[in-house]
């Protein structure tokens, strides 16, 4: 049987949009996983049929430090003990996530002369995609505009299939739901938000909140609150409106459910830019509304979202509009055009 090797890794967001290919590939593919000891080592527990290797991470730090001098070293020796893992595998493929954890992959498969298909999920590349470019074959994208830089190919985002067969919860209220999303690490901007102001905002909505590991557990009437779900096509089908960062792989997956959605992404502050990129994108072409942290004060987040709610029709119509593009066809077809 044909193998492949899948990597990404660091968030949640460079893992599941790898996962959604999962059920094409394993028709056809021995699936293999490199990642390294973080979230992507817990996700991938639940999928027994893939085999998981642990690879040394290099991460470069965009803070002026004196760990960045090391970097260099410590990537000559990633590559070295990824290639050793890789020639152990002998892949006739590697499709590539992005993150830093897919770097020695890429640098690796290359130096072995393996094909690579990666991908990049946000409107400009992030800086491990930036390296990785130069090895690959090609770099599938999220967004038309990113496409037209040399060797990139626009696919679409990676959906999982089973987000488009999520139940209710069983939860019953006459109030509309929220969902508030703060991506996988959770979000303390927000959670903040939510925390602070539950008296009132659960006279508007249910909330339903998935706060992530830096939240905490609350006891509210009309509110309902996780650390993190399996089932988060559930949450979707539940809601009415959402309340989100704007992580690409998430927000697209919003998108394909015709979701009303007001996207608050991570500062500059604490990030390079590219989810004020996603939200604004996504608002210029009128997939959402948008809010930067330094203007997103409560009284203003609940009357977005109440606008929202009010004119939820128009805006689900509107969506539907959209032409949704089947990413995982797309990028199977590439998988299948390059492999050894």
């Amino acid at each position: 049987m044909k193998k492949i090797i899948l990597t990404g890794g660091g968030t949640a967001g460079h893992v599941y949009p790898a996962l959604a290919l999962v059920n094409d590939l394993e028709k056809e593919y021995e699936i293999h996983y490199f990642g390294g000891n973080g979230m992507e080592k817990d996700i991938l527990k639940k999928y027994q049929s893939i085999i998981y290797h642990e690879i040394p991470v290099v991460k470069f730090e965009r803070k002026l430090t004196l760990r960045n001098l090391m970097l260099p070293f410590k990537l000559i020796s990633s590559i070295r003990q990824t290639k050793k893992e890789i020639k152990k595998v002998k892949p006739n493929i590697i499709f590539s996530k992005g993150g830093f954890v897919s770097v020695p992959v890429a640098i690796s498969a290359h130096k072995l002369k393996i094909p690579v298909i990666s991908h990049e999920s946000d409107l400009s590349l992030g800086l491990a995609n930036k390296v990785i470019l130069r090895y690959c074959e090609c770099m599938c994208t999220t967004y038309p505009e990113t496409a037209k830089r040399k060797k990139c190919i626009y696919t679409g985002q990676p959906i999982r299939k089973k987000i488009l067969n999520g139940k209710k919860l069983a939860i019953k209220s006459d109030l509309p739901f929220l969902l508030i999303l703060g991506g996988s690490s959770g979000a303390s901007f927000l959670n903040n938000i939510v925390y602070e102001n539950l008296d009132d905002l659960t006279k508007h909505f249910y909330i339903l909140h998935i706060y992530g590991k830096n939240g905490k557990e609350v006891k509210h009437k009309n509110y309902y609150g996780v650390a993190y779900t399996e089932r988060i096509e559930d949450f979707y089908t539940t809601a009415d409106v959402v309340l989100s960062r704007a992580g690409s792989g998430v927000i697209n997956e919003l998108k394909m459910l015709n979701l009303p959605m007001l996207l608050i992404p991570l500062s500059k502050k604490i990030s390079r830019g590219d989810q004020i990129e996603n939200a604004k994108y996504f608002e210029k072409h009128g997939y959402a509304k948008c809010l930067e942290e330094e203007e997103a004060g409560y009284l203003k987040i609940k009357e977005i979202l109440l606008d929202l709610l009010k004119n939820k029709e128009k805006t689900v119509k509107n969506l539907k509009k959209i032409e949704k593009i089947d990413a995982n066809e797309q990028i199977f077809e590439l998988i299948k055009k390059y492999e050894l």
